[in-house]
């Protein structure tokens, strides 16, 4: 069982954007646009006259029509006060741009920022002993607990087996963001890297919802603007979801190709963090390919000459 002693200090050419937080309005004016940029009247069962349209997707009118607001009043939202908005105005506006629940949730952040007084953004993440215990049980099963900023907390052996050992890694780079954006041996591991890329930023903008004043969240999104085009490039699509089970592929240079299923649960007692766990279908080839990796434990991924 690992774990990481403290919290990562920024780095590189982020170091100095440390003790600044993310604009939420900007945050707010941006994600709306997005929003109303992907819709077409014809979306929405709007006519769409023919006639050319100087922006992409809904004009700001057509979406306070279907929201019963006034154009004036989405104006303002749009540009970043959401200081009066009610929930009611909320849920019209997020029902007239067909968000999912992961969207809804995040305008809600953006537009009505909870007070973290009891629990700032920046405060020291701890995994309770019981829960690294509960990760020390798992034979044969890769397990992870994952935070905010997609910090890697702790894990366990198998984990360390399939992913590589992050107890070698400093704890500034015990985070999934810069494994999977700045890490070439990340990029071969996941054979369908853009879609691990995009799932990381989109839990990023999750986090830039519920907390965009922490000052350590803007320093990573602000290293890896820098440092990864791709990141700059999936950041600036404003998309948000939450991915909680599904299946991942994996190329590992031990023992080849794994098709794994993953399932993601929120941990009571708090909801930043979550458990991660990786198995495989009983009698599968990756089945048999997980028991190997147990018996290499943590040198699994430093038996195959080819990783870096």
């Amino acid at each position: 069982m690992e774990r990481t002693d403290g919290q990562p200090e920024a780095t590189g050419a982020a170091a100095g954007t440390a003790g600044h937080a993310l604009d939420r309005r900007a945050e707010l004016s941006e994600f709306l646009r997005s929003r109303r940029a992907r819709l077409k009247p014809e979306d929405v069962g709007l006519p769409d006259f023919g006639r050319h349209r100087r922006v992409p997707g809904l004009r700001r009118e057509e979406l306070a029509q279907l929201a019963g607001v006034s154009v004036a009043y989405y104006t303002r939202l749009e540009q970043g006060n959401g200081r009066n908005v009610s929930a009611e105005v909320l849920d019209a506006i997020a029902r007239a741009l067909r968000l999912t629940d992961a969207e809804h949730a995040h305008l809600t952040h953006l537009a009505k920022p909870k007070s973290h007084k009891k629990k700032p953004a920046a405060r020291q993440q701890q995994v309770r002993s019981a829960l690294l215990q509960l990760l020390d049980t798992m034979d044969g099963v890769p397990a992870y607990i994952v935070g905010r900023r997609s910090e890697i907390l702790a894990w366990n052996r198998m984990a360390a087996a399939l992913f590589g050992d992050w107890a070698e890694l400093a704890p500034a780079e015990r985070n999934w963001a810069r494994l999977v954006f700045l890490r070439p041996d990340y990029r071969d591991l996941f054979v369908d890297w853009e879609q691990k890329a995009i799932d990381i930023v989109c839990a990023l903008r999750m986090d830039a919802g519920c907390y965009p004043d922490d000052p350590r969240l803007s320093a990573l999104v602000g290293e890896l603007s820098v440092k990864s085009e791709e990141f700059r490039r999936l950041w600036a699509t404003h998309d948000v979801k939450e991915k909680n089970h599904g299946v991942k592929h994996l190329h590992h240079p031990l023992v080849g190709d794994l098709a794994l299923n993953f399932e993601s649960f929120r941990l009571a007692g708090d909801a930043d963090q979550s458990l991660i766990t990786y198995h495989a279908e009983p009698g599968s080839l990756s089945a048999d390919s997980l028991r190997l990796l147990a018996s290499w434990g943590t040198d699994a991924t430093r038996a195959a000459p080819s990783v870096p």
